[in-house]
Order: structure tokens, then sequence, then C-alpha cells
């Protein structure tokens, strides 16, 4: 299997590092041809991908933000052999399917839209691992819900990611809930350490100050640009987050501990249900 990687970052990297781990050929494209040549130089990318080497991959994994995805993916298309697969590993959906959909649909070239939920709050090739993706879920947005083989060819051309489940789902249905499963928490976690105290916490933090902060250690120009894509869902998920907090505040306000108390429970209870003990 030949594998092209556009994007040397976190993701890219290791999606990269992943696939010459299992013995496959990796292709790659950065920008940054410095982070390409170090790439290459450290073993990971086996040559570099552009236009007549595109034409012999097997599966093309875009690993940029969505309007670079896009621009890359058009201006690559002509390039690209209509047995290749492409996928792109954005964090939000609808705007890389909107560009990218009718693309594919031209050039008769089996696109997807495609999520792999794993990371860390560290960014560039350096942080890349190979086990990156271990156990980790994969979330698939295709053109043709119908087309079950492409969703099986799919899931074969990633098997050397180590991916631990696959779902299936609209664009719009997957950026409501990496609304509330990623962005609203990155939002809060950067908002949190905001905090005047948080220059004093020395001393007295551990588990629960390391779990609320880290992912406020951000890459501030890539998340903005996925906060502001979806925007529509982060304030419906923002609206709610601030209604609940507005609740334990009244209660602290008026001396209120049943209330309190309640509003605790009501979330220990919540998380259960979710998640389980």
């Amino acid at each position: 299997m030949t594998a092209g990687i556009v994007g040397l970052g976190l993701i890219g990297g290791s999606l990269a590092k992943a696939y010459h781990e299992a013995g496959e050929a990796v292709l790659a494209f950065d920008t940054d041809r410095s982070i390409l040549d170090f790439a290459m130089m450290s073993g990971a990318v086996d040559g570099v991908l552009d236009e007549e080497s595109i034409k012999r991959c097997d599966i093309v994994l875009i690993a940029v933000y969505p309007a670079a995805c896009i621009e890359y993916f058009t201006r690559m298309a002509d390039y690209i052999n209509k047995d290749t697969v492409v996928l792109d590993c954005c964090g939000t959906k609808r705007t890389v399917c909107e560009g990218c959909f009718p693309v594919a649909k031209a050039h008769g070239i089996a696109f997807a839209g495609g999520h792999p939920m794993a990371g860390t709050h560290n960014s560039g090739f350096k942080y890349a691992r190979a086990n990156l993706f271990h156990g980790a879920p994969m979330v698939i947005v295709p053109m043709d819900f119908d087309n079950i083989a492409l969703l099986s060819r799919i899931e074969k051309l990633l098997a050397p990611a180590g991916f631990g489940s696959f779902s299936v789902t609209t664009a719009a249905e997957h950026d409501r809930m990496i609304a509330f499963t990623s962005q609203l928490a990155h939002v809060a976690s950067n908002a949190y350490i905001k905090s005047p105290t948080a220059k004093l916490h020395k001393g007295f933090s551990a588990g629960s100050y390391k779990d609320m902060t880290r992912v406020a250690w951000l890459n501030p120009t890539m998340w903005a640009e996925l906060f502001m894509e979806n925007r529509d869902y982060l304030l419906n998920e923002l609206d709610a987050y601030i209604a609940s907090l507005n609740e334990y505040k009244t209660a602290l306000e008026q001396g209120d501990t049943a209330a309190l108390t309640k509003l605790l429970d009501d979330g220990r209870r919540l998380k259960e249900e979710v998640d389980g003990r």
C-alpha cells in the first residue's frame, strides 16, 4: 500500500509514522519543506507527495486546516487516480464536505470526510507518534451512505493506524456532537486558566486542576478557525453551559445549600448515566 499524507503536524505526522511502522510506503507534503525533509530523514516518510507521485497512492489523508484542505484537494483533483481513496482529517466536517464533495463528484474521486478522535495538547511533527490512534474512534462522513463497499475499503485502508472503532454519520451531526465533546471543553479549559488565582496554584493543585487545564494549551490559530466554522453549534453549547453555571452561582449567592446539593447530585447522576462509574 502507498499512503499519501498532506500536512505533517501531530495528526498527519502520527499517520505517517503509523503507516511506516506497518511497513507501508509513505509519501508526504507539507508547506514547510524543513519539516518534510526532517520527516524523510527520520524514515517516517519515503518521498515527496506531488502531482506525479499522488497517482500511485491507494489512500490520501489530508491533515491540514479546513480551508487549506479544500484548496489542496481542489488543486490536486486532476492528478488523483480514480482508484484512490481520499479522506480529510479536519476537526469540523460541514465546511470541508461542502467544499470537497462537489469536487470529488466532478472528478469521480472516492472522497469521504474523516475525523480521527485522538490527539494531545501538543502540536507538530516532533510530538507525532505511531500509536496515537491505537484503539481510538474514527468518524467517517461519506458522500454516499449506501456505498458499503467503499466504507469497507476505507476501514481496510486505515488499518495501519490501528483505530479501535468506526462510526458513520452526517457532517452536521458530527459538528453538533464535536461542539460538545471537544470544542466546549477547550473553551471552558482556556477560560478557566484565566482566573487571577491560577498563577498562585502551585502547592494547592492536583488531579482536578490538571484535568481541567490540559487542553487550555492549544493551537490558537487552528482552534479559532474550527470554532468559527462551527460557531452555531458551539454557541448553543456555550449557552447551555453558562445557564448551568448560573444555577450554581445563584445557589451560592442565596446560600441555598439544598439547591446546591441537588445541582451537584444531578451532575453526578448524569455522569453515571452517560459514562457509568
